[in-house]
């Protein structure tokens, strides 16, 4: 009785086209099938035993559903989406009820999914191979008690014991009659009625010593007068079997039915009845064949499934009697007893009738998704065409206003290196500061086009924090001492030596935060802390906070202050200037690699911009430290070739190279360039990217491509814009400097390449 109900759940299972559960009443899921694997994408034993709702995109909502399963005892149509651990949705429409003892006591609740995701329902092939419904138990065993003619147990084995609940020594003190029981006339009862017959065989149940309801079958026997035995085996599993099969068949949504070896209906559930109009005493006992439109066809299809075990995807048309018709594709499977002897065949009926007109509506969406389609790729090119000729824009302005900035700002320092007059001294720094600003927002505004295009790049290159700190400090000293203003710095030494980023970005965002902070405060102190906030053996997250007792932000401007062009009023423009693009690029430039600002102001005591970065760990020396490189100058001659056809940007690198104390060549354009590398050596080349009659790149190219010469080659660019720098990695060259020039740069980078040859 067992191994046969066993069995016809697991076909009952295996033929079932969707997802099936079964959930304790903790709400823990205690079974599936092969369709809740492939919709959750986890492994059969990692679902076991973990709650229901983990599954669901809405856990809270699906709890929900699962206690009006219990209050109502089922649900109809409750509509969730599944995740797939792979980040696919699946919607779905949920039917449930609960199976119970035959007390009716709740043991649990059997669920059962219908995939509702639209098109994708008409399209994919029904779900099956439904995996094999595991057995509650592996194996029954049978407990042995021995009892005198008053009912009083002389010996029990441990199977008995575990069976019952109580110990063997428990037992051994006990009557038959002390066996609690939900029947009627009780255990008692039924041992006085076996003492007059004396051999017994039949069903009983019992209340173990935990509470737990039970079922045995049991073969009595007298031996003698004071030796009565008995056998008992556990069909607990058999009772709630029938239950369960029961709950899984009237949660399907799908017609289900099992058939006899001779072609008979012996069940049907709800979804049958629907779809044939007849009842379930009609149904059962008839020929299944008998409720199709072509009989014959339905017998083939029967046939086939004892030669090849299953069928799938079986196209038939079933007839209600009323006269509708319905297509429907069967799956069926045999299910065997537990030597192999097949009992019947279970069957899952998957309704398609809506296919062909779901197909036809495909059809017409597709269409207008065809045309969809085209315009939105109309769109993109044009979006794309209108940010390459913002790009190109950018790069062209860039090389305008970066060219003579280069000759303002680099003429100026070689000015103040000079004896000059105190009034002389300070009109150069006047010019110097507003060069420097104006470069500030050249930079602002080519770094605000790279986050917009999506081009921005970060070096992650070894340095050290506590240097570049001290270094931005320097850089304002002048200024705060000018303001009359406290300078308070707060370093967490617990900070690691050395670490892994782009320094260059780091200081631009403290550049510009510290700037605004020194701008906006005409009184009081200025706070730079940097703090560790966590660490591990690979990473440290490091917290920057610049606190100043300026003017302060109203509170209502605080949530836009971080975009572009946004200054706290109106009035903050003209009183402290600014092109309100400093903000927008420290957000894009923090969170771009993966950090968070924030701001907390309050007017007229001050403001705190914080950021959170996270830097790797590194136990490599940074290369670029500001004590910079130094070449023996006395003992090196070093020849350089100028590629540059601006007359005042050759005067300034002249100016420049002298001061290093290197030889060198002009050349006006690219073709001179590679004319005079054809009758002269040179260890190093400076080439100026957009020049007349051969540009830096054609050079370039000419000189690694057709020269096959191996030189190091630094390009001196106007235009900073990633396009153009990864142009230049392209086309050969080493490294780049951008104008305006900081010799200090230039020098070092130059010294760097020297060494790989001298």
């Amino acid at each position: 009785m067992y191994s046969k109900s066993s069995q016809y759940a697991r076909s009952l299972i295996e033929a079932s086209l969707d997802p099936f559960v079964t959930i304790s009443a903790e709400g823990k899921i205690t079974d599936v099938n092969e369709a809740s694997v492939k919709v959750t994408g986890e492994l059969r034993e990692k679902l076991i035993g973990t709650d229901f709702s983990d599954y669901f995109t809405e856990p809270e909502r699906a709890r929900e559903g699962y206690k009006q399963v219990f209050e109502k005892g089922f649900v109809s149509d409750y509509p969730l989406t599944i995740h797939h651990k792979n980040g696919t949705l699946t919607d779905v429409l949920y039917n449930a009820s609960v199976y119970k003892d035959d007390e009716g006591n709740v043991l649990g609740v059997f669920a059962a999914a219908r995939d509702v995701t639209h098109q994708k329902a008409a399209e994919e092939k029904i779900r099956q191979s439904e995996e094999k419904f595991k057995s509650i138990f592996d194996r029954s065993l049978a407990a042995v008690l021995v009892a005198d003619d008053k009912g009083n147990y002389l010996s029990a084995n441990k199977a008995a014991g575990e069976l019952l609940g109580y110990s063997v020594n428990e037992l051994l003190q006990m009557n038959v009659g002390d066996l609690k029981t939900t029947e009627k006339p009780g255990a008692a009862k039924r041992f006085e009625a076996y003492m007059s017959s004396g051999e017994e065989t039949g069903e009983f149940d019992f209340i173990t010593k935990r509470g737990e309801h039970k079922f045995a079958q049991y073969q009595a026997t007298r031996i003698k007068a004071d030796f009565n035995l008995s056998i008992l085996m556990d069909i607990t599993v058999q009772k709630q079997s029938s239950q369960y099969a029961r709950s899984l068949i009237e949660a399907s949504l799908d017609p289900l039915v099992t058939i006899s070896l001779e072609g008979k209906i012996t069940d049907v559930n709800e979804a049958s009845v629907k779809v044939t109009g007849e009842t379930k005493e009609k149904l059962i006992g008839t020929d299944f064949s008998d409720y199709f439109t072509e009989p014959e066809k339905a017998r083939e299809g029967y046939k086939q499934v004892f030669e090849k075990g299953f069928v799938s995807d079986y196209p038939l048309t079933i007839h209600h009697k009323n006269g509708t018709l319905t297509d429907v594709l069967y799956n069926a499977s045999v299910y065997k007893d537990d030597n192999e002897n097949v009992l019947g065949v279970f069957a899952a009926a998957r309704d398609v009738t809506t296919n062909k007109r779901i197909t036809e509506e495909l059809k017409e969406a597709r269409v207008v998704a065809d045309l969809a389609t085209t315009a939105a790729e109309d769109a993109k090119a044009l979006a794309e065409r209108a940010l390459h000729s913002k790009q190109q824009f950018l790069s062209n302005m860039s090389h305008e206003i970066r060219t003579p900035m280069n000759a303002i700002i680099g003429f100026t320092k070689v000015l103040l290196k000079t004896v000059l007059a105190s009034n002389q001294k300070e009109y150069l720094d006047a010019i110097k500061t507003s060069g420097d600003g104006l470069l500030v927002l050249i930079n602002d505004i080519l770094d605000l086009a790279k986050v917009d295009s999506g081009k921005m790049t970060f070096e992650q290159l070894p340095f050290k924090m506590n240097l570049s700190v001290s270094a931005l400090i320097q850089v304002f000293d002048l200024k705060i001492t000018e303001k009359n203003l406290q300078l308070i710095t707060e370093y967490d030494n617990r900070i690691p030596a050395v670490l892994e980023g782009d320094a260059g970005r780091l200081n631009q965002i403290l550049l510009n935060l510290l700037s605004n902070a020194i701008k906006f405060t005409e009184k009081g102190k200025i706070t730079i802390a940097v703090r560790l906030l966590n660490e591990n053996k690979d990473t440290a997250t490091i917290e920057f906070a610049i606190t100043d007792t300026g003017t302060g932000i109203p509170h209502d401007k605080l949530k836009s202050i971080f975009d572009n062009f946004n200054q706290a009023t109106s009035s903050t423009a003209r009183l402290f200037g600014g092109s309100g693009l400093g903000l927008a690029i420290c957000k894009q430039l923090v969170e771009k690699q993966g950090g968070n600002i924030f701001v907390k102001s309050k007017i007229d005591e001050g403001s705190t911009f914080s950021f959170t970065l996270t830097f790797q760990k590194s136990k490599e020396e940074n290369k670029h430290e500001n004590e910079g490189v130094e070449l023996d100058k006395e003992n090196n001659v070093v020849k350089v070739l100028l590629v540059e056809d601006i007359a005042l940007n050759q005067l300034l690198m002249k100016i420049i190279l002298e001061d290093f104390k290197f030889k060198y060549d002009i050349a006006d354009n690219g073709k001179i360039a590679i004319e005079k590398m054809q009758t002269e050596t040179y260890d190093i080349v400076l080439m100026d990217l957009q020049m007349p009659v051969m540009n830096g790149f054609e050079a370039t190219e000419y000189i690694r491509n057709t020269l096959k010469s191996q030189i190091p080659i630094i390009a001196l660019t106007a235009d900073v814009t990633t396009v153009d720098l990864e142009k230049c990695k392209a086309a050969g060259m080493n490294d780049y400097v951008s104008k305006p020039l900081d010799e200090r740069i230039l020098y070092t980078k130059m010294v760097e390449l020297l060494k790989l040859e001298i």
